[in-house]
């Protein structure tokens, strides 16, 4: 495709989260800093939130190439949309390399198994992404792996990478338990216009263009303007506008050509867009009030004439 004509040695704007291609960003780089940092204290739970597409996956990916090997022992589940049995299967196939032979003695495996570790002088971290997909019943089973520690120290540190929707749930009156052990929150916001411009410039190096800018000034304010600063969004507008440019045999994308790639992909524009300027539930209500007093108003007419003829 365009590659060959930009001199890419690999696509630059995929969607799959390569850590190749981290760009050094102060939310991601703030995110990652966080959890090496709490990491290293021994702290049980850290969140870290963010809308879709904002690059979680990838900070969570990033995070497991730099832990050291000799020091942690990392489990990775990137689908928790399963039941707590499933769950414990899973964590303790990652602990062992195999799974519980029955489902009755799971914990007291889990719980050997990182003894096993600590006495190794290793922890244990388990990470979960798209963790606002666990059940209600897995939620408190994590709740409980929390509980699973000695005298002097956690046996599991466990960190959840999710949507905003993982807050709604966890403010709930029964998640107040795990809500308090959870000591450690960050939340992952959308570049803003210059950090588009860098993240531009970052994956088009990494990808091995070097030849100056691709993409005009025009052209960025519009992608920053559609895509909401959301990196998966930049991808797609980002890789249509640069088959466009092949297309029409030109050096540079412009503004037209993203504005066509914004009408390419309509559906992903208008969900990014609702999702950041989504009215909260103070605006509705603000809003909704001189309609709710009208009505009330309409009404107490109505029920006034009514009175009248009887």
């Amino acid at each position: 495709m365009y590659l060959s004509y930009f001199q890419f040695n690999n696509e630059p704007f995929a969607l799959t989260p390569n850590t190749a291609f981290f760009c050094d960003l102060p939310a991601h780089r703030d995110a990652l800093s966080l959890l090496l940092a709490t990491l290293e204290t021994g702290e049980g739970f850290i969140k870290i939130i963010g809308e879709v597409g904002v690059g979680k996956t990838l900070v969570c990916r990033q995070l497991l190439n730099q832990l050291p090997k000799e020091q942690y022992q990392t489990c990775y589940l990137p689908n928790p949309s399963v039941s707590p049995d499933e769950l414990k299967a899973m964590f303790l196939a990652e602990l062992k390399g195999k799974k519980a032979l029955k489902k009755t003695d799971q914990m007291q495996q889990i719980n050997s198994a990182l003894l096993d570790y600590a006495k190794a002088k290793k922890t244990v971290v388990l990470l979960i992404d798209e963790a606002q997909a666990l059940s209600d019943e897995c939620l408190e089973l994590l709740r409980l792996f929390s509980n699973l520690e000695t005298e002097s120290k956690k046996l599991l540190q466990i960190v959840l990478f999710a949507q905003p929707e993982l807050d709604w749930r966890l403010n709930q009156h029964h998640f107040r338990q795990l809500s308090q052990r959870i000591t450690t929150s960050y939340k992952i916001n959308p570049l803003t216009k210059e950090g588009v411009a860098r993240y531009l410039s970052s994956r088009l190096v990494c990808a091995g263009h070097q030849h100056g800018q691709i993409f005009q000034k025009r052209a960025l304010d519009m992608l920053y303007k559609k895509s909401q600063g959301v990196p998966r969004v930049i991808n797609i507008l980002a890789h249509k506008a640069l088959l466009l440019a092949y297309a029409g045999s030109s050096a540079e994308v412009d503004r037209k050509m993203v504005e066509q790639a914004v009408l390419d992909s309509q559906d992903v524009v208008r969900t990014v867009l609702y999702y950041r300027n989504k009215p909260s539930k103070v605006h509705f209500l603000f809003w909704s009030m001189p309609l709710v007093c009208a009505i009330a108003v309409m009404m107490a007419w109505e029920i006034y004439h009514i009175w009248l003829l009887r």
